[in-house]
This record gives structure tokens, C-alpha cells and sequence, in this order.
């Protein structure tokens, strides 16, 4: 269901935000969510930074899944259709961009590491009404946040979604039991179509082989989990691995950070 323009409100009604309709470049957003709440399909005028001072987000947009920490933040350009569903509370703490001021960012969607800065100004930038004071400290703030966004690399936190109706129902199978190691052959009769027509789909409409894709999506539930607070054993298993200093490795190398790292983040919640 598209609900263009609109967002739920922490009680679940559809309100026409101001967000939309301000003159002022950026604009902060802030609302509290229970876990497990779902905003449906829809879609925005105006290009956002989704950022969550506690908990974790899940993303879907048409090509692609992602999870995003407190220590990360997702640009979506505007238009860009997307879901985003709650893993356990979250309090949410957006911007949203005129178009000429997401020109500065880009325009694909890209998932960046939130600094102790760029939290702070996200913070004080959502205590802010839309239509600040055009010469007042909010000025400064919005300048700054596209600045810091702008300036931020791309993380490897998006997990690229096929498109085939036969492999969609693998990976979502696979999201929901990452450890499940049945073979992409084992997976491919229940398919119902041949291994070697599938993986090269899969290639195709992914970048990545099925191996890889599996790899990158186990860690990335492991990230989920661990920034929710599991211990480093359980997202090792997770994540399909025994040895917890290979899980180490295979993380680190991935998304650049240790396992501790993304358990402990620096930026503590601070309502």
C-alpha cells in the first residue's frame, strides 16, 4: 500500500507532515516507535536521513534491504519507494532535504557512519520547529548536517534484492533463518527451477553469488543483532559461524568495525 507523503504517528494515525510542505532546507522529524511497528510502502517529496538514536531499522526499498544501527545513518533520495519496520524500539531521529539541498548528498541511496558531531546535530536539528528562524542557529545546523552527510563514504550495509518471484522466495526464506545451510542445489528444487539457471539470475540481478549474498546477509543479521545487545556467541551463530574469532574476521572485514564495536557504540542514548 502507497501512502505518499505520509508517515505514522506513534499512535498509528496517517498525518500530512510539515516536513513536506516547509520552506526551510532541512527539516527535523522525531517519533518514538513500539517494536515490531511497520510504516507499509510509500514514498516521500523530499529526500530524508534516516537515523535512530535507539534501536534498529530494517529498510526495504525495490532493490534492496537495509539495516540500520544508531551508528549508521540511510540516505533515501526523494520519490525513492520504501518500507521501514522497527526491530525492537526505536526512537527515530530524521531530516528531510529540499530538493536542492539533497542535491549536495546525491541521488542514490546510501547508507553512512554517523559521527558524534553529525548525531548532535541530528538531535538538535529535530527539537527545532519546520519553519525555523531563517538567520538563527538552525541555519548553522542545517549547513553543517549537509556538510557532514555529503562528506560521509558509503558503508557495505546494503543487501541487494532480486527481483525473480523463485529467488525472492529463497533470500526472504534465508532472512528469516540465517543459518539454515541447505545448499543453493537444495535450494533450487525447492524453486523449482534448475541450480545453474538460478545462480546466474542471482548474479545478474545482484552483483554477488549466491555464496557471497548468503555471507553478507548473515552478517548483517549478526550486526542486528548484536547492536540490540547479543552477545558475540549467538551472532556468531547467527551468522553461521563456530569460531568466534573467524566471525571477527569475516566481520570486521565487512563492515569495518569489530563485533564489540558494533555492540558498544559510542553514541550513548540520550533522549
Amino acid at each position: 500500500m502507497k501512502t505518499t507523503g505520509q508517515v505514522l504517528s506513534a499512535i498509528g494515525h496517517a498525518e500530512t507532515p510539515a516536513f513536506e510542505t516547509a520552506a526551510r532546507p532541512v527539516v527535523g522529524f522525531s517519533c518514538d516507535y513500539h517494536s515490531g511497528v511497520s510504516s507499509g510502502v510509500h514514498s516521500h517529496a523530499r529526500a530524508q536521513l534516516l537515523y535512530a538514536i535507539a534501536g534498529v531499522m530494517r529498510v526495504e526499498t525495490c532493490d534492496a534491504s537495509y539495516i540500520v544501527p544508531p551508528t549508521t545513518a540511510l540516505f533515501l533520495p526523494a520519490h525513492a519507494l520504501h518500507s521501514v519496520s522497527m526491530d525492537g524500539p526505536v526512537a527515530m531521529r530524521e531530516l528531510f532535504l529540499r530538493e536542492d539541498a539533497a542535491a549536495s548528498v546525491g541521488a542514490s541511496p546510501k547508507v553512512i557512519a554517523v559521527s558524534g558531531l553529525l548525531r548532535e546535530v541530528i538531535v538538535a536539528t529535530c527539537q527545532e520547529p519546520a519553519e525555523w528562524e531563517p538567520n538563527g542557529r538552525t541555519h548553522h545546523l542545517a549547513a553543517l548536517a549537509l556538510d557532514e552527510i555529503a562528506r560521509s563514504s558509503a558503508l557495505p550495509l546494503r543487501l541487494p534484492m532480486p527481483k525473480d518471484d523463485r529467488l525472492r522466495r529463497v533470500v526472504i526464506a534465508l532472512r528469516e533463518r540465517p543459518h539454515d545451510d541447505r545448499t543453493f542445489e537444495e535450494w533450487s528444487e525447492l524453486a523449482n527451477a534448475s541450480s545453474r539457471t538460478l545462480a546466474r539470475i542471482f548474479r545478474i540481478e545482484t552483483g554477488l553469488s549466491f555464496r557471497q549474498w548468503r555471507q553478507q546477509a548473515r552478517l548483517t543479521e549478526a550486526l542486528s543483532a548484536l547492536t540490540m545487545g547479543a552477545p558475540p556467541a549467538k551472532a556468531a551463530a547467527i551468522a553461521g559461524f563456530q569460531s568466534i574469532p573467524a566471525f571477527g574476521a569475516a566481520f570486521r572485514a565487512l563492515f569495518g568495525i569489530t563485533p564489540g564495536q558494533a555492540r558498544h557504540p559510542k553514541h550513548e542514548h540520550k533522549g
